[in-house]
């Protein structure tokens, strides 16, 4: 018997060690746990001290699925230097030719409101381009069929006021974009970025598409801005797609096209009209100094074709101990296109207009707070034109090109200064001939931009 209570009492003891051991194994595990994660929250503290600050969250007010969102940013430039610029009028506008000055480029303020379903936004713009100027800039409600993850939709539909659908850099936001500005393409093509219409547009996995029917007339158009002249309606439409080649090298690539028609307006008629030049300066009427200038006949207006097509790519990769490294390009081919620059009229012109024009830029962050970047773009407004010089017809190029080199100082989220130097080539020169002659438009600029 006593050696049984002896036997009975070492399993005892055995079990209670056993139970000890596990219990102490279970809190070193559970301590582990514990400190891992401490080490995790306190990391991500250390990040969030050492990472430049993002700013507030952009939602301005939330209740329940809605949402309002407010922001815009300034943008204010110093002109340095112009080389074109002049301390005289224009004889024809009778506008000061010197552009070596101060401006606000642009003041922009976006307000949006959206639930998971519906949402709209408006966009107001001030500058003083040519004149203080303050204007409606974009306007849109839209429906929406949302993704389970990210920000891209399956499905958007929007009917307003908003950005055109072609390229990359006529969807790039301006306080995101290094240079300055557009090129000269995207800027005669495309002016003033924003038309009137209806759009779908979303995304699937790595693939982007949108598609919209439009007035055709954008907003910095010289004849018809924001008005459409005819009843046909311009169909624009991107397919793209991104993908992600690695941990540190992003791509992003798409093809564009236009398909629409313009308006060549007609002219009113007139009658005859007998004129007198007093070539002599006698005072005195003479038969040989009345000249008859006939009347005309009234001439309709003139709808005529567009189109354009565009290929464009963007490269994103992280470059170890720099930062973001980007490399980007566009390629357009287009055809009486133009309603920025050199407004295409083949009506007048009698014969098709065939623009190409293209872009390629680099830009290297150097540590969050410093960007650099060299942009070339060149563009062709007519790459069929001559000019008669005594009895023979030559080939005439009206190329415009430019070369810009920008440097920016940042504060990442919030502003940011930039200088940018552009070596502009402009084709509208005369000699004293009457020769067509390239004009240096170089320019020095420096601007201040602030984003709330």
């Amino acid at each position: 018997m006593a050696r049984c209570h002896r036997c009975r009492d070492g399993r005892l003891v055995a079990r209670l060690a056993v139970m000890l051991t596990l219990l102490a194994v279970s809190t070193g595990h559970a301590q582990e746990a514990s400190l891992t994660e401490r080490v995790r929250v306190l990391e991500s503290r250390l990040d969030g001290l050492l990472r430049p600050p993002s700013p507030a969250s952009a939602d301005w007010w939330r209740r329940g699925s809605l949402v309002l969102r407010l922001g815009g940013f300034v943008q204010a430039d110093a002109v340095a230097y112009r080389q074109d610029s002049e301390d005289q009028l224009d004889g024809a506008t009778g506008q000061p030719l010197n552009e070596t000055r101060f401006l606000i480029r642009r003041a922009r303020l976006r307000t949006e409101a959206e639930s998971r379903y519906v949402g709209g936004a408006l966009d107001f713009d001030g500058n003083t381009v040519a004149g203080t100027q303050a204007r409606l800039l974009g306007a849109e409600v839209f429906a929406r069929w949302p993704a389970p993850t990210g920000d891209t939709p399956y499905l958007r539909a929007s009917v307003g006021l908003f950005k055109i659908p072609f390229g990359r850099e006529v969807q790039k936001s301006d306080p995101d974009r290094l240079t300055l500005e557009r090129s000269q393409v995207i800027r005669a093509l495309f002016p003033g970025e924003y038309d009137l219409g209806i759009r779908l547009h979303g995304g699937w996995r790595f693939l982007r598409y949108s598609v919209a029917g439009m007035n055709g007339e954008p907003m910095g158009e010289s004849q018809f801005a924001a008005r459409d002249p005819n009843q046909s309606k311009d169909l624009v439409g991107r397919l793209g797609v991104e993908v992600a080649v690695g941990p540190r090298v992003r791509v992003c690539a798409g093809l564009s096209g236009v398909y629409g028609q313009g308006l060549s307006p007609g002219r009113q008629a007139g009658k005859d009209v007998l004129t007198w030049r007093d070539d002599n300066d006698d005072g005195q009427v003479q038969l040989s100094e009345l000249q008859l200038i006939r009347g005309q006949a009234a001439t309709p207006s003139q709808n005529f074709s567009r189109d354009a097509l565009g290929l464009d790519v963007e490269l994103t990769a992280s470059v170890p101990r720099l930062g973001e490294l980007q490399l980007s390009g566009e390629l357009i081919w287009a055809r009486n296109l133009d309603r920025g620059l050199v407004p295409a009229d083949p009506v007048a012109t009698g014969r098709d207009l065939r623009e190409l024009g293209y872009y390629a830029s680099v830009t290297q962050e150097i540590t969050p707070y410093l960007r650099v970047g060299l942009r070339y773009d060149f563009y062709d407004p007519d790459a069929d034109r001559q000019e008669q010089l005594g009895a023979l017809r030559i080939p005439v190029s009206l190329a415009f090109s430019t070369l810009a080199a920008t440097v920016a100082v940042q504060y990442p989220g919030y502003g940011r200064i930039t200088v940018e130097y552009a070596n502009q080539r402009n084709p509208l020169g005369r000699t004293s001939a009457g020769t067509v002659t390239t004009l240096g438009r170089d320019s020095v600029i420096l601007r201040a931009q602030v984003v709330f």
